[in-house]
């Protein structure tokens, strides 16, 4: 099942994804299916990031080619993590499918998508097991990790770099029923694929980041994480369109504009 957030007369709606529309309901994605009748065609809706998230964590260097790539670019020695590492995103960085990403007028070349699958999760999560973990995802969405890498090596912190507003385009939608080994990772920047990776060939899995994560932490409804990316990104630049595509979820698709900051 595919679940969309739209917005329609400035207010959102959650709705189920039926074919080439979208069948409103009356509440949120967690609470039980009360269809309203109405329905509104894709071509037609207005997307707004799938969900709002409690909060926003995010896998540091989850792909062993992407480790490499990233330690070749700054002249240094591959690490392959012996242990799932986990960040922190901000929620205003957040932005939906056909949004534009607004590139920074004082960022570098340097401007770089990241194609990451996202777990979202659906019920209160302590202490679980790496075997019973995945009870605990809702569902996946798609994200792009907009990263810009000068900021990323100058800043003792990744807060600009990766938290910059519209950094953080999510979507289209939710699908709640998928076998993560089946996916594939495709991005297209102006319709040329860049990159085409297994979406499962993680050094960490999601079972793996939620139990690790659930021994220290608690997770609730609506809390994602975003697991990483493989491989070298291109740059970005205004004027671009950035499309991350994972089979059997879809395809999230974003204009590259330039900021006047």
């Amino acid at each position: 099942m595919k679940w969309a957030r739209i917005e329609i007369g400035n207010k959102s709606s959650c709705g189920i994804v039926e074919g080439n529309q979208i069948a409103l309901v009356k509440d949120g994605i967690f609470d039980p299916i009360n269809l309203t009748g109405q329905k509104v065609k894709i071509e037609d809706a207005k997307f707004l990031t799938p969900i709002e998230p409690k909060t926003f964590y995010a896998a540091g260097l989850n792909y062993s080619e992407h480790v490499i790539e990233q330690a070749l670019a700054n002249n240094q020695e591959p690490n392959i993590p012996k242990e799932p590492h986990i960040g922190y995103r901000a929620n205003n960085a957040l932005i939906a499918h056909n949004q534009p990403i607004i590139k920074p007028s004082d960022s570098s070349e340097e401007f770089q998508y990241e194609g990451e699958l996202v777990a979202i999760i659906g019920k209160k999560t302590k202490n679980v097991s790496e075997q019973d973990a995945l009870n605990y995802v809702f569902g996946y969405t798609i994200g792009n990790d907009v990263s810009e890498r000068k900021w990323q090596r100058d800043d003792r912190t990744m807060w600009r770099a990766k938290n910059t507003d519209t950094f953080k385009p999510m979507g289209p939608w939710i699908e709640t029923e998928l076998d993560l080994n089946r996916l594939v990772t495709t991005v297209r920047i102006n319709k040329v694929e860049t990159i085409s990776f297994p979406t499962n060939n993680m050094i960490f899995g999601v079972a793996c980041f939620i139990s690790a994560m659930s021994k220290y932490l608690t997770l609730v409804p609506g809390d994602m994480i975003w697991m990483g990316t493989e491989g070298h990104s291109v740059n970005m630049k205004p004027g671009d369109i950035c499309e991350i595509e994972i089979n059997k979820i879809g395809t999230l698709s974003n204009p590259i504009v330039l900021g006047n900051n």
